[in-house]
């Protein structure tokens, strides 16, 4: 499709559309040509410049024909801007955050080593989109701007799991949408197993939400896993969290078998600090 010749002059509107589920690259061309990241947490970004209002809403009906469910709905520039608009890369976390035994902060290319040496374990890496071929991959991986917009939670100087939290904004209708930017959060998580069953990832997530919900002044905060991954959806429930969709064999595992997914969210007037 050619573009108009102000595209030249002024930066074309990219978006990144999030939905629930795996999407296969295939609906990439049916899209638009949009590209498809398929990311940690269940998820898929649909991501691309728009000409107008008018192929956006073409790719919004797409994506509603696909039956899959739209967690948000982002906006940048595309051209000479993009590197200070859509593809900034700043930590949703902007403070250091203590619970009772926990110390929360943003993540550094130095904690590159500490998360290769549990993520790279079969019992997690089991529930992860990817796992890198090798320490340098995993590395380069991890240590990538946007990758690096996340949350590490150490147990005195331990690094004992990262933790991502991303601000969006909600998906609103075009006459609202200044409204709804940076009004929604989602969560998600990975501990070192050596590390579980003290109740150090639902400490985290309590004090995350506290965060998002006093702090950034969001409104809703959501999550997803596999349901198989019980250990994820049992800790969604016990902060709060209500299940809000249940995907039959929605996402491919690299087992070969097709997973149902689930998903959580909470609102700020459901959720209690205590």
């Amino acid at each position: 499709m050619n573009r108009p010749a102000a595209a030249t002059t002024a930066p074309a509107s990219t978006y990144q559309i999030r939905v629930a589920g795996h999407l296969d690259e295939h609906w990439s061309a049916w899209l638009d040509g949009f590209a498809l990241t398929r990311g940690d947490d269940g998820t898929t970004v649909i991501a691309g410049p728009v000409a107008d209002q008018a192929q956006l809403h073409g790719v919004l009906a797409r994506v509603r024909d696909l039956g899959v469910p739209l967690l948000s709905l982002t906006t940048g520039c595309t051209g000479p801007r993009a590197a200070t608009t859509a593809h900034a890369s700043q930590p949703a976390l902007q403070r250091v955050l203590r619970t009772e035994r926990l110390t929360l902060r943003a993540g550094t290319a130095a904690d590159a080593d500490a998360t290769w040496a549990y993520r790279q374990l079969e019992p997690v890496g089991q529930w992860l989109t990817e796992v890198p071929a090798d320490h340098e991959a995993y590395r380069a991986r991890f240590t990538d701007p946007a990758r690096l917009a996340t949350v590490v939670a150490e147990l005195g100087s331990t690094v004992i799991g990262d933790f991502m939290l991303r601000v969006e904004d909600a998906w609103a209708q075009a006459e609202v949408a200044g409204q709804a930017r940076g009004t929604q959060a989602e969560l998600g998580w990975v501990l070192d197993p050596a590390c579980t069953g003290h109740g150090y990832a639902t400490e985290t997530v309590r004090e995350l939400l506290r965060y998002c919900f006093q702090d950034l002044g969001v409104h809703r905060v959501t999550a997803n896993c596999f349901l198989d991954n019980d250990t994820s959806w049992r800790l969604m429930e016990r902060v709060g969290m209500r299940r809000e969709l249940h995907a039959v064999r929605g996402s491919l595992h690299r087992s070969g078998r097709w997973l149902d997914t689930v998903a959580y969210a909470i609102l700020e007037e459901e959720w209690s600090p205590t």
